[in-house]
C-alpha cells in the first residue's frame, strides 16, 4: 500500500474507532476490535516509513560476528 494510502486507511480507521467508541463505550467489542485493526494499520506504517530494516542488515551482522570470532 502507497503511503498516501495507508495514511488514509489510518485516519478512516481512526475516526470509526472514535464513533465507536462515542457510542458504544471504550470497552464495547466493537471498540476493541476496531483498535486491534487500527493497530495493524499504525505497525504496518512503522515497518514501511518509520524503522525500515535495511535489506542486507543481518547479513552485515553476521559478518561482523565472523569477523571478531577470527
Amino acid at each position: 500500500m502507497h503511503k498516501d494510502d495507508l495514511l488514509n486507511a489510518i485516519e478512516k480507521k481512526r475516526l470509526e474507532l472514535f464513533n465507536i467508541v462515542a457510542v458504544n463505550g471504550l470497552t464495547s467489542p466493537f471498540a476493541v476490535k476496531c483498535s486491534q485493526e487500527l493497530d495493524l494499520l499504525l505497525n504496518d506504517y512503522d515497518r514501511q516509513y518509520i524503522r525500515p530494516l535495511p535489506p542486507s542488515s543481518s547479513k552485515k551482522n553476521t559478518q561482523l560476528k565472523m569477523s571478531r570470532v577470527r
